[in-house]
């Protein structure tokens, strides 16, 4: 604390002190954060040490620690150790230098600990206060106390209207500056140091790269963290989350304890704090802009998996490498098909076996390319009023404007919680908390805020330009540009699901856009030309599965049947053949 050799033996705290518990005394001196000056805490010490002299006490040990008092999940230690020592009988007296200094958490708190000294005959003495608990002062105590923990919701109150005013000028509050950016004057700028590392994770994320693969790559270039380790995977999602990565003062949740008290542990990434205009407050320079921070966290939580715990932490899914994953159908079962390596793969074959779908498999890069094709004549016939032409417009206009997207997703959020804060202020006002003056004053706030959000979220939406989605040439350029999870959301846009018309046998050279049937969102079905042909391709199959398994059951049973089934079965094979042939004729018509 500072004190010199002479100090100490002025104050009696030089020697080790012996003697009857009744002539011993424990000291508690604490601050509550390191700003607090030394100084001070000299003089409490020295304050106590001169009301000990007086009483002809001696100091035995002086307990000292820098943690709050108010809150009841900080556990401080040499608190606990002061009171140990008076509970182990080693001395009979704590002396604090005032009762805000011993605990801020009320009579509930301060009056347990006078009980459990009142059994030891010991006691507590406030040296500015001049109070001594053995003599009649528990009232005063208690009062005192309470004064303590009001005061402690007090400078809570002051500070946390500090700490807003300064978000909302947009000044940095402290805490731990994101990677790739420094802080000078309460404003973020770029670190020269670790921006350029910090940009390049920023454009893989943009990329589709996933974080394990980020980090591996950073990691085999000997890069290393702020702290010189190595990185992780949950390293760059908590980076990337982070509002302020973007320049921009997050507004982050605080977490509660079971009983709804606030906690000194706050929920990771949260969203950026939005102004009275329903814009987030920049701090200054960032890594990525806004919409390039928003497209980045829509990548990532669509592949990952809601968790628990604090930070709302996330399990991470593979990346999508196909594009027909969910809307592709096997003919059989009617189930999802999925990736099977290079083909697609009915799930039900794979994961239950035979007995429960015989299954289809087809190569995947032919699939693809030609849903690409269907995709693009399916929408070049589409009129310009159709809502799958503005559905895919909205998804286009998503990736080629993402500026304008990701305001517009910041505008109706805003909007959600300005509707959400009216419909409160109206409830606390019905229910007589609250004046009229007020209540009409923030109201009509409010009022203004949402006719603004409301103004600017309609200005957004208008001007949608259709004319790249009127024709084949532009779709074809919006298809190609597009990755997988691109295509994927162009299709989805379109298109409800694809059934595969199973092979006619080893080495069928239909083509496969023939064998494709899809289902598009703006059609009540398939063509009855085409759902008329399905129907007979699957009902032929079936009758010629029937007639096998009555073969194989006659053989058991009666060889004289058997020659009569056979004769059947020819009679279908042939009717099948024939029916080829009229197909293949018609196809080489068209």
């Amino acid at each position: 604390m500072g004190f010199t050799d002479d100090d100490l033996k002025e104050l009696g705290l030089w020697d080790v002190p012996s003697g009857p518990p009744e002539d011993l005394a424990e000291a508690y001196v604490r601050r509550s954060k390191k700003s607090d000056d030394l100084a001070s805490l000299r003089g409490h010490v020295r304050d106590i040490c001169r009301a000990a002299q007086n009483e002809n006490k001696r100091i035995r040990h002086v307990w000292f620690e820098q943690v709050s008092a108010s809150k009841a999940y900080v556990k401080r230690e040499e608190f606990d150790n002061a009171v140990a020592a008076i509970k182990a009988g080693l001395s009979k007296t704590l002396f604090i230098w005032k009762t805000d200094r011993l605990s801020r958490r009320g009579m509930g708190h301060v009056g347990l600990l006078l009980d459990e000294f009142d059994k030891r005959g010991a006691k507590i003495v406030s040296v500015t206060e001049g109070l001594d608990s053995s003599k009649g002062s528990r009232m005063v105590f208690a009062i005192l106390s309470e004064r303590a923990r009001d005061e402690a919701k007090d400078i809570a109150l002051r500070t946390k209207n500090g700490v807003d005013s300064h978000k909302s000028e947009g000044r940095w509050v402290g805490g731990v500056k994101p990677y790739g950016l420094g802080c000078t004057d309460g404003k973020l700028h770029h670190n020269p140091a670790e921006y350029p590392t910090a940009r390049r994770i920023a454009k893989l994320l943009l990329e589709g790269e996933t974080p394990a693969t980020i980090a591996n790559t950073l990691n085999a270039e000997q890069v290393k963290t702020r702290k010189g380790k190595k990185w992780r995977a949950q390293t760059v999602i908590h980076l990337a989350q982070s509002p302020s990565w973007a320049g921009l003062i997050p507004n982050r949740e605080r977490a509660k304890d079971d009983f709804g008290q606030s906690l000194d542990k706050w929920f990771r990434g949260g969203e950026p704090l939005l102004g009275a205009d329903g814009h987030p407050i920049s701090a200054g320079d960032g890594v990525v802009t806004y919409a390039e921070w928003v497209k980045i966290n829509a990548i990532i939580s669509g592949r990952s998996r809601p968790g628990t715990a604090i930070g709302d932490k996330t399990r991470g899914v593979r990346k999508a490498v196909t594009i027909m994953t969910g809307s592709f159908r096997c003919p059989h079962c009617k189930g999802p098909m999925g990736n099977g390596g290079a083909n697609y793969r009915c799930q039900a074959r794979i994961t239950q076996g035979p007995a429960v779908c015989i299954g289809v498999a087809t190569s995947r890069g032919r699939v693809d390319t030609a849903m690409g094709v269907l995709w693009v004549n399916h929408v070049s016939r589409l009129s310009p009023e159709s809502p799958t032409i503005h559905e895919i417009a909205r998804r286009f206009l998503a990736y080629g404007d993402p500026e304008k997207e990701a305001r517009k997703g910041a505008v109706s959020a805003a909007l959600e919680r300005a509707v959400s804060r009216e419909l409160r202020l109206n409830k606390e006002f019905f229910v007589g908390s609250m004046d009229e003056t007020q209540y009409d004053a923030l109201r009509g706030e409010l009022g203004v805020q949402i006719a603004a959000l409301k103004a600017e979220l309609t200005e957004l939406g208008r001007g949608a330009d259709l004319s790249p989605l009127m024709s084949p040439e532009s779709l074809v350029a919006i298809w190609n540009a597009e990755g997988v999870d691109g295509k994927r959301a162009l299709l989805s846009a379109a298109l409800k699901s694809v059934t595969i018309v199973p092979a006619k046998g080893v080495g069928d050279r239909t083509p496969i856009m023939e064998r494709l049937i899809p289902v598009w969102r703006d059609a009540e079905g398939m063509p009855d030309d085409v759902a008329e042909g399905v129907a007979k391709t699957f009902d032929r199959r079936a009758r010629k599965k029937a007639q096998a398994r009555r073969v194989a059951d006659a053989t058991k049973a009666a060889p004289e049947s058997v020659e009569q089934l056979k004769v059947e079965l020819l009679g279908l094979m042939a009717e099948t053949e024939a029916e080829r042939r009229k197909e293949r004729r018609k196809a080489q018509q068209r």
